[in-house]
């Protein structure tokens, strides 16, 4: 019976690494970041409304405030989308090479978006430093807090872009951070 149950089970084996148990951590917490952040913003949005129409005193800070909530929102959960392959992708083509071709095209996929993450990482951190002089106004913080979740998403996607690389090279595959 046990011999039965192991053939029919044709799925990948799961990546087991170091890497692999520290991503998982980065993208659940990166994911209880953007939830708490989705949260937020509520609240904010929710906030300003009450003071326009029922106080008659629109808080000033509140839509500077919402607008840096959804750049770590949205970029914090890109991130974890790209190590859950929760990303847009044409698989229709892949589908139709063999198995190997699939695999090299997988891993050149995965090392152009580590690429791109790093570039986000770099020109964030540029960007950042440049404009770190600078105060948001309503909130008196530095204009480099705009930059950090650019900084944070461009680490994250290369991080999550080697393991699913070493994974495919393995011959195995990333467990998804919600399960």
């Amino acid at each position: 019976m046990d011999i039965e149950l192991q053939a029919m089970d044709v799925s990948p084996p799961h990546a087991a690494g170091w890497l692999t148990r520290m991503n998982a951590a980065l993208a659940k917490t990166g994911m209880y970041v953007a939830i708490i952040g989705l949260m937020m913003i509520v609240c904010v949005v929710f906030y300003q409304v009450f003071g326009r129409y029922v106080l008659n005193s629109s808080p000033t800070w509140a839509e500077s405030l919402a607008i840096v909530l959804v750049l770590y929102v949205t970029l914090i959960g890109a991130a974890v989308g790209v190590r859950d392959a929760g990303h847009i992708g044409l698989e229709s083509l892949l589908v139709m090479l063999s198995d190997s071709a699939r695999r090299k095209m997988d891993v050149l996929i995965y090392a152009l978006v580590g690429i791109f993450g790093a570039c986000m990482a770099y020109n964030g951190w540029i960007l950042g430093s440049s404009v770190a002089s600078y105060t948001i106004p309503n909130l008196h913080v530095s204009e480099a807090v705009r930059y950090v979740p650019l900084v944070l998403s461009g680490v994250l996607i290369v991080l999550f872009s080697i393991e699913h690389i070493v994974a495919i090279v393995r011959g195995e595959e990333v467990k998804p951070s919600w399960n």
